[in-house]
């Protein structure tokens, strides 16, 4: 059943304003969590770096239109996703009353193609906790993007999502560890790991360090990464 629209309403009455979709990146390198940017090409910020990002076209959904600017600018088309939180206040972007919805995604870091879109000059990883200067309100939705990341990696099992397919307990432990910016206690961490029961062994081990060879893990496949447990870590 289509909606009427009533015959006196005239859109040109009401403002409209314009509205973005932003998506934060992250990727664990190296034991540092780190976030893609993009060096804007042209002004508002022209050479500044920035979260990848576009406005919504008028016939898209907001997640259609986050998955499109993602894979325009990284390569990447099936990673999870979810939506952050909407940003705007006035003046955030000098050149019009402009509204964001922040989504942000979890990559393996060999998955992104740098391919910088139109608007980019150049993309690059930086480290979360050693950031350049940022155009827009992008240090505040980088901060709550964390925020949330810790949450959700503390409460459920997303940090699968960060991690190649399989791979050790201290491997999994030291991705904790990076994002959480804390050290946890090996033995308890193994234990509340596996007692969530989102882990298999796959009957593989791996030389880790110089002692014996530790056993590799996968994430169950019919794991999900929200994991319905009171808080895991620390």
């Amino acid at each position: 059943m289509t909606a009427e629209i009533p015959e006196n309403y005239d859109p040109s009455h009401y403002d409209r304003p314009s509205v973005t979709v932003d998506v934060v990146i992250f990727s664990l390198v190296d034991d540092d969590l780190k976030v893609l940017l993009i060096k804007r090409k042209f002004a508002p910020f022209a050479g500044m770096w920035a979260i990848p990002g576009g406005f919504v076209r008028i016939d898209e959904s907001l997640e259609t239109a986050a998955a499109r600017e993602l894979a325009e600018e990284t390569g990447v088309t099936d990673v999870y996703m979810e939506q952050l939180y909407t940003f705007g206040t006035p003046g955030r972007d000098p050149r019009t009353r402009v509204i964001t919805i922040a989504y942000f995604a979890l990559v393996p870091y060999d998955a992104v193609r740098h391919q910088p879109g139109d608007d980019a000059a150049e993309t690059s990883w930086f480290s979360m906790f050693d950031l350049p200067a940022l155009a827009f309100d992008h240090r505040e939705i980088l901060a709550y993007a964390l925020t949330r990341l810790r949450y959700k990696l503390e409460y459920t099992a997303v940090g699968f999502q960060l991690l190649p397919d399989i791979f050790t307990l201290s491997e999994l432990q030291r991705a904790y560890e990076t994002i959480l910016s804390e050290k946890l206690d090996k033995r308890n961490f193994r234990r509340k790991i596996l007692a969530a029961e989102v882990l298999e062994e796959t009957g593989k081990k791996k030389r880790d360090g110089e002692g014996r060879p530790a056993k590799l893990y996968a994430y169950r496949a019919d794991a999900v990464a929200e994991v319905k447990t009171r808080r895991l870590f620390p």
